[in-house]
């Protein structure tokens, strides 16, 4: 009887073994990856597509990986820069990350900076590198129309679906920056204070230093100012780098000596062009909260902000620590994007489960399905456009 017993146990130990094979063979594969059924299309008739910098410094690797994900979609072009006091092992680790991603690996639409720039926080070394940044979009990528600057403290409150969808019915000449001609305390202590950033031409890192004397305020053009954080359209960005006009030249100089440059480059260039003033919707689209009176960067979110940023129509929240809890909450409850997964689109194809990424497989990435974050941005953007549409908050 002992040995029946065991005979029996030992042909249902190999029964379920093999059976369990089977079935992980056949999810391997459902889930394995396959080329792309559809060719991505880009123009006026399909859904606009973005070109996504993403930057950050030491330490910001896995961050970095992650907000990538969270804003992936085939449609897009992302360029990621780790700042060069970044080792080149974290460099090659973030390469060897995006590369294991199935849909990155098939639509290869994401590269990474492989000669760094040094990145001085408070000097214009930042509008070196977003200018680069542009300038390697405008050369690689054809298709895509509004360029968006993130950094590793930033995260998305909408799928890229939703925020698609709701461009789809922007004119895409449009360009979302948050300005202002006031300057009131920053004239005398950001616009005249001439400066030297040291990343320029310096090897190490090194902080911005102070000439002893100020210049006056501009008359030959006007200063404008206002939030680092922008979504600007090809057509301007073509104007800034391969302009027939000298503006963005002149005006890259001068900058290069303000502090916080990137705080109204951009802002001054677009408000002194006839062309271009009047493309500017008042708005970075970002969510942020800021002390009383405001310091130099907005409070850090968590979870008790999580209700009120769902609510804000807001495309973009900042800033995070990393991996703060929040940040889980806005995976799970809007982009419904598992570890270490794209946040899925209509584009993913695959099964939905706990244990499979649905983006291994993928369909039509032209096809959109925004989810319920699409009205709230749609309504932001269209009580910005009203104001825009009445010229009452243009290049003021």
């Amino acid at each position: 009887m002992g040995a029946e017993k065991k005979w029996l146990l030992t042909l249902f130990s190999a029964t379920f073994i093999s059976l369990l094979l089977l079935l992980l063979s056949s999810i391997s594969a459902f889930s394995s990856p396959k080329p792309f059924p559809s060719i991505v299309q880009h123009g006026s008739r399909y859904p606009p597509a973005f070109a996504y910098y993403i930057w950050g410094g030491r330490g910001d690797r896995a961050r970095i990986f992650r907000l990538l994900l969270a804003v992936y979609h085939p449609r897009n072009r992302y360029l990621l820069h780790l700042s060069a006091d970044e080792s080149e092992d974290e460099r090659r680790r973030l390469a060897t990350a995006i590369n294991a991603v199935p849909a990155i690996q098939a639509f290869g639409n994401v590269d990474v900076v492989g000669k760094p720039d040094r990145i001085t926080y408070m000097g214009s070394s930042n509008i070196a590198t977003t200018l680069r940044a542009a300038a390697i979009f405008l050369k690689v990528d054809s298709g895509w129309d509004w360029f968006v600057t993130l950094s590793a403290m930033d995260y998305p409150l909408i799928t890229q679906d939703d925020l698609s969808h709701v461009f789809s019915s922007v004119r895409r000449d449009l360009n979302f920056i948050d300005h202002t001609s006031d300057l009131g305390w920053k004239e005398l202590h950001r616009v005249q204070p001439i400066v030297v950033d040291p990343g320029i031409y310096l090897a190490r890192r090194s902080q911005i230093f102070h000439a002893t004397e100020k210049r006056k305020t501009p008359d030959a053009f006007k200063v404008f100012t206002g939030s680092p954080w922008v979504i600007l359209s090809r057509s301007f960005l073509e104007f800034c780098i391969n302009g027939w006009d000298n503006l963005p030249r002149t005006l890259l100089m001068y900058f290069t000596n303000v502090m916080l440059s990137q705080e109204g480059y951009f802002h001054s260039v677009i408000c002194n062009s006839p062309e271009f003033k009047n493309t500017t919707v008042n708005s970075d689209l970002r969510y942020m909260i800021w002390d009383t009176p405001p310091k130099m960067e907005p409070l850090f979110l968590n979870t008790l902000d999580f209700d009120q940023m769902a609510r804000s129509g807001a495309a973009f929240a900042r800033q995070f620590k990393k991996d703060d809890r929040v940040l889980d909450m806005v995976d799970k409850k809007i982009l419904k994007r598992g570890r270490n997964q794209a946040a899925p689109g209509a584009w993913c194809s695959g099964w939905r489960s706990w244990w499979m990424d649905p983006c291994t497989q993928w369909g039509d990435a032209n096809i959109l399905k925004p989810g319920p974050q699409a009205k709230k941005l749609e309504d932001s953007i269209t009580n910005l456009l009203d104001d825009w549409t009445a010229q009452t908050n243009q290049c003021q």
